[in-house]
């Protein structure tokens, strides 16, 4: 399924996203309110999502998978482009540590006695190490906000713990992505966010499918 977006987010039209299940629905909604709303938004709306639907933690470890495949697939598609020998390194350290990420949560789904979601298709359209880094900010800066929403709904401990050592490497990532767009890797003491209707009204023009 392609993502149809207007002006207000032209990152997101690089990026299509198939074989839609539940988890990759939050996670399509949650980067287009990263991209129009702040990233700082998407946390609330990734807690109102799955807690409005009973979520259980099998249900969260897969959201996080989904957004983990979506990463590690950006990072291993970026070590293809033409890019300068700082920026590639990073990509490939990236994309290792991403695919960790995928290989852990895939071990917690199992062991919860769940069957991790299935890995959908992407497709993300960058072409030079601009767009790259464009959206790479775009993806870090909305994973992290993502975790921070769907952490506190975990039940389990363990894997509330588990989810805090991950988002803790996303946010390292999503800093060294802003450095190397000349943007402050961290603006604000604290995050801001929106309301829920603030974010309904951002997404819903956003989201096709």
């Amino acid at each position: 399924m392609t993502n149809t977006m207007n002006n207000a987010a032209p990152e997101l039209d690089l990026i299509d996203v198939g074989g839609m299940n539940r988890a990759s629905f939050i996670l399509k909604s949650a980067l287009a309110i990263g991209t129009t709303a702040g990233a700082a938004a998407v946390g609330p709306f990734v807690t109102n999502a799955l807690a409005a639907t009973a979520s259980s933690d099998i249900d969260i470890l897969n959201f996080a998978l989904t957004l983990e495949y979506l990463e590690t697939r950006f990072y291993k598609e970026a070590t293809k482009l033409k890019l300068s020998s700082k920026v590639a390194k990073l990509a490939k350290q990236f994309a290792d540590e991403e695919q960790q990420h995928v290989n852990a949560l895939k071990g917690a789904v199992k062991q919860s006695g769940g069957k991790p979601a299935a890995k959908p298709t992407f497709a993300f359209g960058v072409t030079d190490e601009k767009s790259f880094l464009k959206l790479a900010q775009t993806l870090e800066d909305t994973g992290v906000s993502a975790y921070n929403g769907a952490g506190p709904l975990l039940k389990n401990k363990d894997l509330l713990l588990a989810a805090g050592s991950i988002v803790q490497v996303e946010a390292r990532h999503a800093a060294a992505i802003r450095l190397l767009n000349g943007v402050n890797p961290a603006p604000d003491a604290f995050d801001k966010s929106l309301d829920k209707a603030a974010v309904l009204k951002a997404v819903t023009p956003l989201i096709k499918g």
